[in-house]
């Protein structure tokens, strides 16, 4: 049996072992949420993002799904109601700052804050090329900028509560500092992001930001940047580092008042985002996200997880 071969049959058993832990229900001291508890979930009309939609709803959560297309996410979230499920609609625009000002607007209105966060709609990556940067613009405005103004959005609105709130970053392994395939290869710079004393939101904005630059001259080529898949790596990095960033920022915030702020890869997950190539269902693919959701007691900050485990950065 070859590497490839193993890690296959690895990934399988712990998919296996991940749809068990699924089926056991949480008990009365773990749940800590209740009908009242408000999860707001971006890009929910389909894919991972739906998937998340669906099974916060089914643990009980009122959730407000949102999408840009206000028909597509009405016609979704009547499937949802029609369910038996307390899920709710808001057309989003993710990178409208105008929208994403009125949705936080109608969410204090409404509910008066919200309980969890989670930030999964994004653009994929061009399936045709390993090295795409024709859509960067739009690939790191979708996938960090936006996940970076909703977030600054909703912490003013999470409630307090003595389980404390919660974001949780859909985000990819394809950006991680120090893969072995496709990392950064400027060492400095990986250094300092890497490192939590120099990590700045200044910081990780320069870099998508000469990373952009660089698309737009064509010298991104021999810059540095990862070689697969390099506006979505990029972009993906960038959240990667700024679920870190914020992680810290928050931590030291009284009990009761906490946020606690995580990413996860969901994997290669069969969706329309994938052209439907993916090997993991969208079900198995939210699982982590939700776990992050739900985790009783005082879990982790500023972490990255996949199939329910940390992971390196």
């Amino acid at each position: 049996m070859n590497r490839q071969e193993r890690a296959k049959e690895r990934r399988e058993k712990r998919l296996q072992e991940i749809s068990l832990q699924r089926t056991i229900p949480y008990s009365d001291h773990q749940r800590w949420w209740t009908p009242e508890t408000i999860a707001v979930v971006t890009g929910a009309n389909r894919g991972i993002g739906y998937e998340i939609a669906r099974q916060l709803a089914l643990h009980g959560l009122t959730v407000i799904l949102t999408s840009r297309d206000s028909v597509v996410g009405l016609e979704t979230t009547k499937v949802f109601q029609e369910g038996g499920l307390n899920v709710v609609f808001h057309q989003l625009d993710v990178i409208d700052p105008l929208s994403i000002k009125t949705f936080s607007e109608w969410v204090e209105q409404t509910y008066g804050g919200i309980d969890i966060l989670v930030n999964n709609a994004g653009v994929s990556f061009n399936l045709g090329s390993d090295n795409s940067v024709e859509n960067a613009d739009n690939v790191i405005a979708t996938n960090y900028y936006s996940t970076k103004n909703m977030t600054q959005a909703m912490i003013p609105l999470m409630r307090p509560s003595a389980a404390g709130a919660r974001i949780v970053n859909v985000s990819s392994r394809l950006g991680r500092l120090n893969g072995r395939r496709n990392r950064i290869e400027d060492l400095k710079l990986r250094q300092e992001l890497s490192n939590d004393e120099s990590l700045s939101e200044e910081l990780i904005d320069r870099t998508v930001e000469n990373f952009l630059n660089q698309t737009k001259d064509g010298s991104w080529v021999s810059g540095g940047w990862p070689k697969s898949n390099t506006d979505y790596a990029v972009s993906k990095l960038a959240v990667n580092a700024y679920t870190r960033l914020v992680g810290k920022m928050l931590s030291d915030r009284p009990e009761g008042h906490r946020i606690y702020v995580n990413c996860y890869c969901p994997g290669w997950v069969k969706t329309a985002m994938t052209n439907w190539v993916g090997n993991i269902s969208a079900e198995d693919g939210a699982d982590t996200g939700v776990w992050l959701a739900l985790l009783p007691g005082q879990p982790a900050t500023g972490k990255f997880f996949a199939e329910r485990r940390e992971i390196s950065f």
